[in-house]
């Protein structure tokens, strides 16, 4: 992914169209800037991680079996494509950030049952940061390949995630 390896500012539209095999001015019909192009790849990536976290959540389990279940399927699947992660990670630094969460609020995103359910267990905070502190270490550790830990170290991680964002007692 480009801008995972360039930046938000390093990358025009037409590198992007390059990279994707295009020509530039396509990419303005649909897109009125970069800025607009990137928000519509968060959201797109989001969707997708979105259905990723919530396969397999076992629905009669406990609060804290569906979030281990979460949190293991985010990690994996940013795993599978690092760039992806580092993307998340560049936006959600950014900006853009507001204006991607206002587009992601308009879709049918699978993690917003998720994480109504999860504010029900969870310390009062706004929920980008409950998000962060939930997945924030698994999004982080997907987009550096070049860490790898054992299942135990994930399992760790993952209860160490839990506990952060859990309210006391």
């Amino acid at each position: 992914m480009l801008v995972a390896e360039r930046g938000f500012r390093g990358t025009s539209m037409a590198a992007v169209a390059e990279r994707a095999g295009v020509a530039a001015g396509p990419a303005y019909v649909h897109y009125d800037s970069e800025d607009e192009l990137i928000v519509a790849t968060y959201v797109e990536i989001k969707l997708a991680l979105g259905h990723a976290a919530v396969v397999a959540v076992p629905p009669d389990g406990s609060a804290h079996d569906r979030f281990i279940t979460v949190w293991r399927n985010v990690y994996e699947f940013l795993a599978t494509d690092p760039a992806q992660a580092r993307f998340l990670a560049q936006l959600e630094a950014s900006p853009n950030l507001e204006r991607a969460i206002q587009q992601l609020a308009q879709t049918d995103d699978p993690r917003i049952a998720a994480s109504d359910e999860l504010k029900a267990d969870a310390i009062d905070l706004p929920l980008t940061v409950l998000w962060d502190l939930a997945v924030g270490p698994a999004i982080r550790l997907a987009a550096d390949a070049s860490t790898t830990l054992a299942e135990d170290q994930l399992t760790e991680l993952a209860e160490a995630c839990w506990r952060a964002l859990r309210k006391p007692g």
